[in-house]
């Protein structure tokens, strides 16, 4: 049976001193993303779109949430498959393309992740891994683009 889930945040944006939407090229892209009982995001549009790099903008979340739901299932199967992680970082990209009308898509994110782990013979299921994380992340499979990974796989001890 299907068991539903439903997320909350909060977006706020306020003009504070600033003249508002009066015109386009005046009005702050800054404003905050929350939910109860967590802290909250400083966000912007990207720098491109004339936002603030200090930032998150929303490309950056949705590719970092790739990268992290990938992650959590990846860590979660290496867990049940008797496969010992240690260390996981990516350093995720995506590519957005822009039309002439402002609008515009991604295209594709590319994850590289690169995992620890503590038996050498376990490198190839660690590696195979990779694929049904995919398979089952909630975000990924949502997506409308490519999603590509290139992992790397490395071990403490050698075989």
């Amino acid at each position: 049976m299907e068991k539903l889930h439903y997320y909350r945040s909060i977006v706020t944006w306020e003009a504070g001193d600033g003249p508002g939407t009066r015109d386009y090229k005046a009005y702050s892209r800054n404003h905050e993303i929350s939910a109860k009982g967590k802290a909250a995001i400083p966000a912007s549009s990207d720098p491109s779109f004339r936002g603030d790099a200090s930032r998150y903008s929303p490309e950056d979340l949705l590719v970092s949430a790739l990268s992290s739901c990938h992650m959590l299932w990846y860590l979660h199967l290496c867990a049940v498959n008797g496969v010992v992680v240690v260390k996981y970082t990516d350093q995720p990209v995506g590519e957005m393309s822009e039309h002439p009308d402002g609008s515009g898509e991604f295209r594709k994110v590319t994850l590289f992740p690169k995992v620890t782990i503590t038996d050498a013979s376990m490198v190839e299921k660690a590696q195979s891994l990779h694929t049904e994380a995919h398979r089952r992340c909630f975000i990924a499979r949502s997506m409308n683009f490519q999603i590509h990974h290139k992992p790397a796989v490395t071990c403490l001890e050698k075989a």
